[in-house]
């Protein structure tokens, strides 16, 4: 069943108001009808099932039949701080963490990032909150992905304070990887996880330094290389797994 996230300005009572680029894909590209049944989802994690009780280009209206107990998110909040990289990588970073189920995403300005503070930096967040959104749509999520405007090293340190496990992958790391790491540490108290990655060209020693000094965990991925939109991912994964509902129930 389709699923569409409607801001709870736009659901009066019983009805849902589905409006904007959405309204075109219902009935141009899913070629949905009245009587049709959908999923509404609040933007808030509620769901309810729904059915279109009419359509028109402004908007497609929605009788809400019952709320339904859905609830697609992992027991663990992601926070992807990722340096920010060059031409489009952000969108690929973007739509797949947003699939493996990250709460927010921070693109970070690093020692190795070449950044330009203009204007085009609004359009890109908006761009990439709206691939955000088609991503929770795609992958049934109950919350979509926050797309925060990019910060400095700085600021990303003062709000990693707040995490209760900080993972840091790094090339020139040796003999520590998330394996011995899950080991070391007591799953059962950890709920708000932040993912550091580095951009194109990896981290300067100095930062992993600081890092380090607010109890993060500095692992390897692995023996090979990976490059700053695939670290990310398998980061990802392998907490999703270690951690909470990524393969299954046990």
């Amino acid at each position: 069943m389709h699923k569409f996230f409607v801001h709870k300005d736009n659901i009066i009572g019983d009805k849902a108001y589905i409006k904007d680029d959405d309204v075109k894909h219902i009935y141009k590209v899913l070629r949905l009808k009245v009587g049709d049944t959908v999923n509404i989802n609040n933007c808030n994690g509620e769901e309810f099932l729904g059915k279109i009780e009419e359509i028109n280009k402004q908007a497609v209206i929605v009788s809400i039949i019952k709320q339904l107990e859905i609830n697609n998110e992992s027991n663990i909040e992601i926070s992807l701080f990722q340096g920010m990289p060059k031409s489009t990588k952000m969108d690929l970073i973007v739509q797949k963490s947003t699939e493996l189920g990250t709460r927010e995403i921070t693109p970070v300005i690093t020692e190795r990032v070449d950044f330009k503070n203009d204007f085009s930096e609004i359009k890109k967040v908006d761009r990439w909150n709206r691939i955000a959104l088609e991503a929770s749509k795609q992958s049934k999520r109950s919350l979509i992905t926050k797309i925060n405007t990019s910060i400095k090293f700085d600021e990303m340190l003062a709000r990693l304070r707040d995490m209760d496990l900080i993972v840091v992958p790094y090339e020139n790391k040796e003999d520590y990887g998330i394996k011995r790491m899950i080991n070391a540490i007591d799953k059962s108290t950890i709920h708000k996880v932040g993912i550091v990655i580095g951009p194109e060209g990896g981290f300067e020693i100095k930062e992993i330094d600081r890092l380090s000094s607010i109890g993060a965990h500095i692992v390897t991925l692995g023996p090979r290389i990976l490059r700053t939109e695939t670290a990310g991912f398998v980061c990802i994964s392998l907490l999703m797994y270690e951690l909470a509902d990524l393969g299954g129930v046990f």
